[in-house]
């Protein structure tokens, strides 16, 4: 593609918004657009009842409630109408190695010292014998291990959501019609570009309707029709990294309690996740198809599922990697039009409401400017890549080598900045973050000590402390957390009490 300098183009203020497609993505655009600037824009979402979407996104992560507090949606009426449960993390079995499980949870775990973290403390305690496992010091990890759940004062308890995404966005198409926004049902059959500027001039639509706008949202998911077919902005392929690039997905009933995390169970050439609803459980074996084809991958699936199946398994292809451009010319794409990483952490989600955000911060009401697109790339290419490092760092870093699968996860390259975190932690027990990133330090100790990664030293700090001190410390960080969860009801009663919907 070859970029155009906008400098020298006439700025036009925007006043009509195009949505392609509707799905999650699609509707969390017309809901935080239409809630904020419905009243001075022309909002117009366009999707057909005929093209089905992924809609298999859904787990996610405490930031979605940010989101919700910007459009100032009511929580219970969210959680009833999309079925949803809560979550405290990620149960990540078989991963380390066979039948080592361990979990990613939210929060945060025991107490820092400004010299360093609680993870040096810990560090030395496992050392004299006098700490237990890293996780008996975050209330959401314990909570999650006992089942238990509920809201607690000053947001003491760190959660997401479990949620039907198909549902989600036919609550948030409700949310977004109240401030305005339109939607029209059809297919779009050509993309027109005004030649003088190279930017999208209208999209052309089934019923022979012409959609004129100023600022076209690709929302139309892998197709990716206007920011890849019509902007011709080319895709990175990052599975050099990331092998996964097939996902059979399977709905079944309920079977047992809903618990308050997901499961992600690894399997011989990929892993299966488990989500619980308040009305059915969301399955899906991920995994390559260099290494399982369809039949299998499908197989393995059926046999590692609990309840009825309501449906047939279906197989979606994807190829992960990013746009090198999500923002190009009057075009933005937002969702799997824009790039996509793996389900593992449950962060498409989050990268929608990102992109969504971001663009909300930089709207162009007086005339798209080339340095805002460069900013709003330049942000989105970093935030990617740090949550692309965060994924590939749950491959390299195993001790499975019983498969060629997980054989060749072990001993690939990795990008160098995943590199330098993983031997910072290994040599050192330190972990830093960059500023604006999504995962935080207890995410990367818990998942490198989860995949087996012990620092070999720890902060000289900690060694001014006796054995006895240390053990209170410790003991007095536990047994706090111990009386909190002992006090929590269980999570599948919470939820029928706060935002049941079984009759």
């Amino acid at each position: 593609m070859q970029a155009i300098n906008r400098e020298h183009l006439e700025k036009r203020p925007i006043r009509r918004v195009v949505i392609a497609g509707g799905g999650t993505a699609g509707w969390m655009m017309a809901a935080c657009i239409g809630k904020s600037l419905g009243k001075r824009l022309d909002i117009k979402l366009v999707e057909s009842d005929e093209i089905g979407t992924v809609g298999v996104g859904e787990a996610t992560i405490p930031t979605l409630i940010n989101f919700h507090h910007l459009l100032e949606v009511n929580e219970q009426e969210f959680m009833a109408a999309t079925n949803a449960t809560f979550k405290l993390g990620i149960s990540f079995e078989n991963w380390r190695d066979l039948k080592q499980d361990y979990i990613h949870s939210f929060g945060l775990t025991g107490t820092d010292h400004w010299t360093a973290g609680f993870q040096h403390f810990w560090h030395k305690g496992r050392e004299r014998g006098l700490a237990g496992d890293y996780g008996d010091y975050c209330l959401e990890h314990r909570a999650a291990q006992e089942n238990r759940f509920a809201h607690l004062p000053k947001q003491a308890m760190n959660y997401a959501y479990h949620l039907d995404a198909g549902a989600y966005a036919r609550f948030l198409r409700r949310f977004s019609e109240r401030f305005g926004v339109q939607r029209i049902e059809a297919k779009i059959v050509e993309v027109a570009k005004d030649e003088a500027s190279g930017d999208i001039r209208a999209i052309r639509l089934d019923s022979g309707t012409e959609l004129e706008g100023d600022l076209f949202i690709d929302c139309t998911g892998f197709r990716a029709l206007l920011i890849g077919q019509a902007m011709g902005v080319e895709y990175e392929d990052w599975s050099h990294w990331l092998f996964n690039d097939s996902a059979a997905a399977l709905q079944t009933a309920s079977h047992g309690e809903a618990v308050p995390y997901t499961r992600s169970i690894a399997r011989e050439s990929g892993w299966q996740w488990r989500i619980p609803l308040q009305h059915r459980v969301g399955n899906g074996h991920v995994f390559s198809s260099r290494f399982i084809d369809d039949e299998a991958a499908i197989d393995t699936l059926q046999r590692n599922v609990q309840g009825e199946p309501l449906m047939q398994p279906r197989v979606i292809r994807f190829k992960p990697g990013q746009r090198r451009q999500v923002w190009a010319g009057n075009c933005v794409a937002i969702g799997l039009a824009s790039g996509f990483l793996e389900p593992i952490e449950s962060t498409s989600i989050h990268l929608i409401q990102r992109g969504i955000v971001r663009l909300m911060q930089m709207f162009p009401a007086h005339g798209i400017c080339q340095r805002d697109i460069d900013e709003y790339n330049r942000q989105a290419a970093h935030e990617i890549a740090h949550i692309r490092d965060f994924i590939v760092l749950h491959y390299k870093v195993t001790n499975r080598r019983d498969t060629p699968y997980w054989r060749a996860c072990a001993g690939m390259d990795v990008p160098a900045s995943l590199r330098h975190r993983i031997d910072l932690f290994r040599e050192t027990g330190r972990v830093f973050r960059a500023p604006n990133e999504l995962f935080a330090e207890n995410s990367w100790i818990q998942v490198m000590l989860g995949q087996g990664i012990m620092p070999e030293q720890h902060h000289q700090t900690a060694d001014l402390m006796g054995d006895a001190e240390l053990k209170d410390f410790l003991d007095s960080i536990s047994g706090a957390i111990d009386r909190t969860v002992a006090q929590l009801p269980p999570h599948e009663a919470y939820v029928r009490q706060y935002c049941g919907t079984a009759k």
